[in-house]
């Protein structure tokens, strides 16, 4: 976008940036400073969902969260401080630790099953049979460890409640997949169980910055996320978070043809405090383009699904 003007000196008309709007600039022609006019912008109508409840109802989501607590949970408020949501993400310590358990006990006995087979095999198939035994027990006996690990750590899903006693429920976030090689898929379900979309984390594509996709309920990709800086997010591979100076923001973006980004929605930016405190602010998304559902399960994502 261009802000036109005319010299008022020698009448020349030129474009300059936008950003230059409201400002003092020399004419290119006849050198005479002129200020330029500052930039009109019409007001674009706010569309506001009747449907949705009305803890979903703003651009910006305060969210804290508490840190004295097993599972991972959320305070979410308004600008103003009010509480309007709960979010949990139950751990299920005991049930992973069983998990753990049975990982080693399973583990234990593959490698005793490999000990007995390598000494009754190795004077009948010779050394470097028994090498290739080896080399093959001992990646079957990680393949059991994995296996153990995916059928019984549980799914940790996420719930948003409007209230503090978890009693009814606006949201909820599943976790599709207990094992994620290389992608990671959660899907968004409304307060009845019906499916609003779906968010993808590809581990491969993040590996220089991390990027999350936003699908629809039909599975029409219309939102990226990424990490605000290539620059940063290099510092963050080498640095870390470098006692809190690093920290992981993400922009948002609406998806262009081909998964490219397009105009921005919104950003999700941790602030510098001593607790977890995380802002949310989709204003640039004016038309509410981006169901805001969606939105608050992609700022909870952002945060524990990253382990940040």
């Amino acid at each position: 976008m261009s802000v036109e003007a005319t010299c008022p000196a020698c009448q020349a008309k030129f474009q300059v940036k936008d950003e230059f709007a409201g400002r003092k600039v020399r004419c290119s022609e006849c050198k005479a400073v002129i200020e330029l006019p500052a930039l009109q912008q019409t007001p674009t109508a706010f569309r506001v969902d009747s449907a949705l409840d009305p803890a979903f109802q703003r651009d910006k989501f305060l969210l804290h969260q508490k840190l004295v607590s097993i599972n991972t949970r959320y305070a979410v408020f308004d600008e103003s401080g009010v509480q309007i949501m709960h979010v949990s993400r139950p751990t299920y310590l005991f049930r992973q630790l069983l998990a753990l358990f049975a990982v080693v006990f399973a583990i234990l006995i593959a490698i005793v099953a490999v000990i007995f087979g390598f000494l009754f095999l190795h004077p009948i198939i010779g050394d470097i049979a028994a090498g290739i035994y080896a080399a093959v027990a001992a990646a079957i006996v990680i393949f059991v460890g994995i296996f153990v690990w995916a059928m019984l750590v549980p799914k940790r899903h996420i719930d948003f409640y409007r209230d503090e006693q978890m009693q009814h429920l606006l949201l909820e976030v599943l976790q599709e997949n207990k094992f994620a090689i290389y992608l990671a898929t959660y899907t968004v379900r409304d307060e009845n169980g019906r499916e609003i979309g779906r968010f993808r984390k590809d581990y491969l594509a993040g590996l220089l910055r991390k990027r999350w996709d936003g699908f629809d309920a039909q599975g029409k990709q219309f939102l990226v996320a990424r990490e605000d800086s290539m620059i940063l997010s290099l510092l963050r591979r080498v640095l870390g978070s470098f006692y809190g100076l690093l920290r992981t923001n993400f922009v948002i973006y609406q998806s262009s043809p081909g998964g490219k980004e397009g105009s921005l929605l919104g950003e999700f930016n941790r602030k510098f405090t001593l607790l977890d405190r995380y802002v949310l602010d989709c204003s640039p998304d004016r038309t509410r383009s981006l169901d805001r559902r969606m939105a608050i399960a992609l700022g909870v994502l952002l945060d524990t699904a990253e382990g940040r």
